[in-house]
């Protein structure tokens, strides 16, 4: 499994299709990734596992979302006032 992920994360160029957002606007697409990245953070760290699967993620947001928008949420996180639910 660990082998399937590194695979597809040295294939990766952009966000590929999500069929969950079929329409041109990609911000819940965006802000679905940013929370499961931190999500999947969460729980790997909280079990001591690698969290490398998580990159895929994190390379989907980094792709789809503005900079100044997940800026503003890390500084919601670092103050815990974000609103998702993480």
């Amino acid at each position: 499994m660990a082998e399937d992920i590194q695979a597809k994360l040295e294939k990766y160029r952009t966000a590929p299709f999500d069929a969950r957002f079929p329409n041109q606007n990609q911000t819940r697409n965006c802000w679905s990734n940013y929370v499961d990245f931190h999500r999947c953070q969460k729980a790997l760290e909280g079990k001591g596992a690698d969290t490398a699967p998580c990159e895929w993620y994190r390379r989907v947001y980094k792709s789809l979302c503005p900079m100044a928008w997940v800026q503003k949420w890390d500084e919601q996180r670092e103050e815990g006032n974000f609103p998702g639910k993480i």
